[in-house]
Formats: structure tokens, sequence, C-alpha cells
């Protein structure tokens, strides 16, 4: 069954992908935070399919800390769920990501029509330095920002290396940084073909104000806050599932 859920939900995904790219093309000459709301559309009926289909639905802990401000996103990385639900969880977003995925078809071509941040990740400090020019831009135009900080997706129960550059921008703009933990690859692995059932928690954390901070001291806080919440979440109870319905974001 659960074979038979995961082939249709990909054929789903062959069929409505090439047709909505169509919408999002049409979509170019708008400006950027009204484009997004068109584009992120996609995301929204890929995480309906997932809810129908999978029977992958999520609740979120912590929704009272979304600030009212463009902000900064640092998150653990597990699966391709978050980057479908954090368009439907947070206001209008860019990623910064590596620039390679921007040539995947489709998908990647509808990525870059949404200003994301595209880094050459083996370039270090030029990486650090557009990180800051263009993620300043991205905030100052209404956009948050989200960041893996791990820089690819690691399985549960194991921890990656956290990266600087989200806590460098933060120093660096201001931004406050909102830590967010989440158990999505318990259900949808690391190129997982198989998708299991159920409810993914989404935590998000206390925003951290970055002013006064040194880059290195701010990473630190936020893999600490982050890998305690990811032991936290193994011993939450599941509520039910009127309870893992995602609740609207107002626009911002």
């Amino acid at each position: 069954m659960l074979l038979l859920r995961a082939t249709l939900y990909v054929l789903l995904q062959a069929i409505i992908t090439p047709l909505y790219f169509l919408i999002v093309l049409a979509a170019f000459p708008l400006p950027p935070l009204h484009r997004y709301r068109i584009t992120s559309g996609w995301a929204h009926l890929m995480l309906f399919l997932l809810s129908r289909v999978c029977g992958i639905r999520y609740r979120v802990i912590g929704r009272e800390n979304i600030p009212g401000q463009p902000s900064i996103v640092l998150s653990k990385h597990q699966s391709a769920w978050e980057t479908l639900a954090f368009q439907q969880i947070f206001p209008p977003q860019v990623w910064v990501l590596k620039k390679e995925l921007l040539r995947i078809p489709f998908f990647g071509w509808g990525l870059a029509l949404n200003s994301p941040i595209a880094i050459d990740r083996s370039s270090g400090k030029t990486a650090l330095k557009q990180i800051v020019e263009q993620g300043r831009d991205r905030l100052q135009a209404g956009f948050w920002i989200v960041i893996f900080p791990e820089g690819t997706r690691i399985a549960p129960g194991e921890r990656g290396k956290y990266h600087i550059g989200g806590a460098w921008l933060a120093t660096h703009s201001v931004a406050p940084v909102v830590p967010v933990a989440h158990n999505a690859g318990a259900f949808w692995g690391r190129n997982a073909f198989i998708k299991r059932p159920g409810t993914i928690t989404v935590s998000i954390g206390a925003p951290i104000d970055p002013k006064g901070m040194e880059p290195g001291d701010l990473n630190a806080r936020v893999e600490e806050w982050i890998e305690a919440e990811m032991m936290r979440l193994d011993d939450r109870q599941t509520p039910p599932p009127d309870a893992s319905s995602p609740l609207p974001v107002p626009e911002r």
C-alpha cells in the first residue's frame, strides 16, 4: 500500500508540475513578492497531495514565535518535505541554496524565479560576501530567508556540521534568527521513494536577536537549541488528527 501511495504521488506530481510551470512563467512580469505568492502555490498543491495520498500531515509548536518582520530561518534539514511546508508555515521567503539546484527541470527553473541566493559552496569567503549582500537586499524587499546550516539533508538521529553562513548574515544584517527543528525525516527520508503516513512535528524556537553577537557564538546557540529540540521531539505525543491541520498564516 505504501508503494502504491508513493507511486500515485509521483505520477500526480509529474503531471501537475509542467502544467503549473506555465502559470509560473505567466507570473514572471509581476513584482517579486506577488510572483512568489503564485509560484508557492505549487508547494501548497504538493502538501495537499502528500496529505491526501500519502497520509503525511503536520503540526506546528511555537507558531507564536514567528516575528512580524522579515527574519532568517535556520532549520534542521532532513527531507524534501520542509522545502514545501515552510512555504505554508512562514511568510514569503527565499532560500540560500547551491546553484546546481537551479538546473533541475521545472523545479529548479521555478526556484530561479523566486530570487534565491544561489551560491557556490566551495567559494568560501566569496559565498559569505554574496550571502550578506543579496541577503540584505532580500530582507529589505520584505522576504524572509531560509537557510539549512548543515547544508544537506541529515538522517534522523544524526548531526551534520553547522556552517556559519546563516549566522554571518544575521550578525551583518541584524535580522532576527528563528531556529526550527522538525522530524520530517522519519516520514520522508533522504532520497526515499516510500513516504510513511503520520504527523510531522515542526517546532519553532523563540527568535534570537543577533545584535552584538559574534557569528560563531550565534551559530553555536542555534545548533544547541535545534539539536536539543530534536531529542525532545521523539518524546512528544502526536496530537489527534484535527490538531495536525496547518493553521492559516496571515500575509505580511
